[in-house]
């Protein structure tokens, strides 16, 4: 289907700034193919009608011989959908269950055995919830990390929902006590791959994997063309451990290996020591910033703004409902801008603008899609979420690039297209049995949850 996207108001992005202004969008094929000034009475007047022209109207004559189905967006603002890169969607279902516990408890006594019990098509479930979750705050994008064979990239795939996907992976060597887990991975991108569902080589942490492993996984990635991820110095723990066992920080010990990569996600980077910042920096590493689930586990905030400053790509990432109880992306730029404010005393670190491009921009760089996610231009994906404005935390509209971290809540949201297909139009999902979903993940909770 082609559509005119028409009365909006559109985020724009630069290579330096970000800017709102009243654009008609034109989508042939799933991608924008022309944003040109608002055409007026020069469209058919009703949303969903088709689009007629009445001669040249800067730039909208180019599409005269063709036929767009008109969306009315009057009211709204339309985003790039934002994208989560990274988080375990499986883990929905113990969303409110670990809470308030040392991270033994957290990690030993509640999250593993209900991995270990967890049916395989009740990862489906739960990892479709998740995706609903996503989809309805905004994201039109995620990078995962799981450990049931298929079930995350079933539910994008069924959902619609663009993705990066990983079976984490663990062991000392990836062709023998972690080959199973690497061939669930290839059979799953075998089943699975498509134009939106793409994978990631995932070794876990590496604490559960040696370096020959990550040596191993990043030489796979290379020959196979595909992205990197791995949860990197989240705790003190794990740093101490590191220089205890190697005599290197974990971001010496990964960049040794070959696993610091342009093409690589790096979930976490809060305890940075010696000069960890800088070999990221030189790598081309990207830092996928996690500020709920940080906080919330005790392990502190990552130095996001020094980061910045020495030119380090950073993105957002939720992580998992188990430790953050929520896939809201909106909620994860407000912390990350306050937090930072916060914690360097000065409320000119984490500006709007930054965060809003970590979750944007900065994020489709690291993907390799630069121009294609994460922006609303020619020639890029047609990822779309469209926000009410008549919602009372958009009222009134000083700035609207600042609502998206200080007043916006996600419930904003009203429809999401992605790769131009509505994925959710007026809060409704297309061909999901949004009760059943309910149902599978409540009926999953209260058998397998302990109480």
């Amino acid at each position: 289907m082609n559509y005119l996207i028409t009365g909006g108001k559109v985020l724009l992005t630069t290579a330096d700034d970000l800017r709102i202004a009243e654009k008609d969008i034109y989508v042939r094929d799933g991608k924008i193919v022309g944003i040109t000034e608002p055409a007026g009475q020069n469209h058919a007047p009703e949303s969903g009608g088709k689009a007629a022209f009445a001669g040249e109207n800067n730039g909208a004559a180019a599409f005269a011989d063709e036929k767009f189905e008109v969306v009315d967006a009057r009211d709204r603002l339309i985003l790039p959908g934002l994208i989560n890169l990274h988080t375990h969607a499986y883990m929905t279902v113990m969303r409110n269950y670990a809470d308030d516990v040392d991270f033994d408890e957290w990690l030993f006594r509640r999250v593993m055995p209900v991995e270990d019990t967890l049916p395989m098509e009740g990862a489906y479930w739960s990892s479709l919830l998740g995706l609903m979750e996503m989809v309805r705050t905004g994201t039109t994008c995620f990078a995962d990390m799981h450990m049931f064979e298929g079930q995350s990239a079933k539910a994008a795939r069924d959902l619609g929902m663009r993705a990066y996907i990983g079976r984490g992976l663990v062991g000392e060597d990836l062709y023998t006590d972690g080959l199973s887990r690497f061939e669930q991975f290839l059979r799953e991108q075998e089943a699975y791959e498509s134009d939106l569902v793409k994978f990631a080589i995932a070794p876990h942490a590496i604490y559960s994997c040696s370096p020959r492993l990550y040596e191993q996984a990043a030489e796979e990635g290379r020959k196979r063309g595909l992205m990197l991820e791995t949860h990197l110095s989240e705790s003190d723990f794990e740093v101490d451990s590191a220089i205890g066992k190697f005599g290197k920080t974990p971001v010496a010990v990964l960049r040794d290996t070959g696993f610091l990569t342009e093409r690589t996600l790096l979930a976490h980077c809060v305890k940075m020591r010696g000069d960890d910042i800088s070999i990221i920096r030189d790598c081309g590493s990207t830092v996928v910033t996690n500020p709920a689930s940080n906080a919330k586990l005790g392990n502190g905030f990552a130095p996001v703004t020094e980061f910045a400053e020495a030119g380090v790509n950073v993105t957002v990432g939720t992580d998992g409902v188990c430790s953050n109880n929520s896939l809201n992306m909106f909620r994860e730029m407000g912390l990350l801008s306050t937090i930072h404010k916060g914690v360097r005393r000065d409320s000119t670190k984490a500006p709007a603008k930054s965060v809003v491009r970590m979750a944007t921009a900065n994020a489709a760089k690291a993907l390799g899609r630069t121009g294609e996610l994460g922006v609303i231009a020619e020639g890029a994906e047609a990822d779309f979420s469209f926000l009410d404005l008549s919602c009372p935390s958009m009222i009134p509209q000083n700035n609207l690039i600042a609502s998206l971290c200080y007043s916006a809540n996600g419930g904003e949201v009203e429809s999401v297209m992605i790769a131009g297909r509505w994925v959710m139009k007026n809060r409704h999902f297309s061909g999901i049995d949004e009760e059943r979903v309910r149902r599978e993940v409540e009926d999953m909770a209260d058998k397998y949850l302990k109480k």
